[in-house]
C-alpha cells in the first residue's frame, strides 16, 4: 500500500499482481510525509498505528479509507492491478510451496489441495482480488486498473494521470512456472472459477 500525499493518490498492492515492481517505480516520487506499508525487499510500516498493526503490505482501500478521510479519499487517484484469476492462482500455488518444491514435482497435487482440501482462505495472498478493491456494498473502488497482462502500458498510463515520468518495470518477487494453462485440467478450472467467480465477472476476464 502508498498513499502520496504529495501526488494525491492511492495504490492498493493486491497480492500476485507485479506489486513489488510497481512499488520500486513509485518509490523515487514520494514526499516524506507519505505512507507506504512494505514487508518485502524492505522493511515500510504506515505511520498510522491500526495499519501498521496489519503486519503486512496488502491493504485494501476499504482499510485505508477512513484514516485518510472521506475528502481527500474521494480526490485522490486510486488504482491497483489486477490478474487473470486462473494466471493468479498457479503463481500462488508456486510462491506458496517454493521452500519445499511440491508444486514443481506435483503442480496438479498442490493445486487441487489448495482448492478441495484445505483452502487457505485466510492467507492474504489467496483471498480474492475484489476484497481489497471493493466496499462494503461491493462496489468498486479505484478510479483506475491496470492489468498485469499489460503491465508496462498500464503503468504508463498511471505515471501520465499523476504527472510523472514513467519507467520501465522490473520483474520483482515473480514465481517460477510455466504458462499457467499447462496445468489445468476441467476439474481444477472449475475449482478457481468457482473460488473466484467475482473475480472474474468483475474485471472481464476467463480461462
Amino acid at each position: 500500500m502508498i498513499v502520496s500525499h504529495r501526488h494525491k493518490f492511492v495504490f492498493v498492492a493486491v497480492p500476485k499482481t507485479g506489486t513489488h515492481s510497481v512499488r520500486q517505480a513509485l518509490r523515487s516520487h514520494l514526499g516524506p510525509d507519505d505512507w507506504e506499508q512494505a514487508r518485502l525487499f524492505v522493511e515500510k510500516q504506515s505511520p498510522i498505528p491500526e495499519l501498521a498493526q496489519l503486519g503486512h503490505g496488502h491493504l485494501s482501500f476499504q482499510d485505508v479509507r477512513p484514516h485518510l478521510g472521506e475528502d481527500a479519499f474521494a480526490d485522490y487517484f486510486k488504482f491497483a492491478f489486477v490478474r487473470n484469476p486462473f494466471d493468479r492462482f498457479v503463481s500462488y500455488c508456486a510462491f506458496a510451496t517454493s521452500r519445499e518444491g511440491s508444486f514443481a514435482r506435483d503442480p496438479k497435487g498442490v493445486m487441487r489441495h489448495l482448492l478441495f482440501v484445505a483452502p487457505p482462505h485466510n492467507h492474504i495472498i489467496f483471498k480474492p482480488q475484489f476484497t481489497f478493491l471493493c466496499g462494503p456494498d461491493g462496489q468498486l473502488q479505484a478510479d483506475f486498473l491496470g492489468k498485469v497482462e499489460t503491465m508496462q502500458p498500464s503503468y504508463d498510463e498511471i505515471a501520465s494521470r499523476l504527472g510523472v515520468e514513467t519507467t520501465v518495470l522490473d520483474h520483482a518477487n515473480r514465481s517460477r512456472h510455466e504458462e499457467y494453462k499447462q496445468y489445468f485440467d476441467q476439474e481444477l478450472i472449475d475449482g478457481v472459477a468457482r473460488i473466484y467467480a467475482r473475480d472474474i465477472e468483475l474485471f472481464g476476464y476467463d480461462y
